[in-house]
């Protein structure tokens, strides 16, 4: 449940819309429950469904609910200064980066993995994946105290 409400938070950028992709997606699996391969990774499978229902039914209400500097100032007082500029620098990618890079490097999925909870080719996870790199190395380094 943790990984789905760390994926629903990097989504939603907001911890009740969050709960809410989350329980959404336990109420999908039960009434797909059918559609499960058994012996195929079911976190792979929850986050697919986590995914999907955000891309049709919550995306909508992003612009309203979702407040990035809340998310942020909830847990950055946790954080040393170093960890909370990559947060922000990765949280300013676009969103198919950034869940991308979050399900890659965060999430520990391989290429075809990513590729399969996204539903799309292997090559766009890779260029994706590619454009995120480019894109934080943009940034120079800062010096936090």
């Amino acid at each position: 449940m943790a990984r789905l409400w760390r994926y629903g938070l990097l989504l939603s950028r907001n911890r009740h819309v969050a709960e809410d992709l989350v329980q959404a997606t336990c109420l999908r699996a039960l009434e797909q429950a059918g559609r499960y391969v058994a012996g195929t990774r079911m976190d792979r499978w929850l986050l697919s469904l986590l995914h999907s229902i955000w891309l049709n039914e919550v995306r909508e209400r992003r612009a309203q609910d979702a407040n990035t500097e809340g998310w942020l100032s909830e847990y950055a007082a946790q954080i040393d200064g170093m960890a909370v500029q990559v947060i922000c620098r990765v949280d300013a990618l676009p969103e198919f980066q950034r869940e991308t890079v979050y399900l890659s490097y965060v999430e520990g999925f391989s290429y075809q993995e990513v590729a399969d909870i996204l539903q799309v080719p292997i090559a766009s996870v890779m260029s994706r994946l590619v454009a995120a790199r480019l894109k934080l190395a943009e940034y120079p380094p800062e010096v936090v105290d």
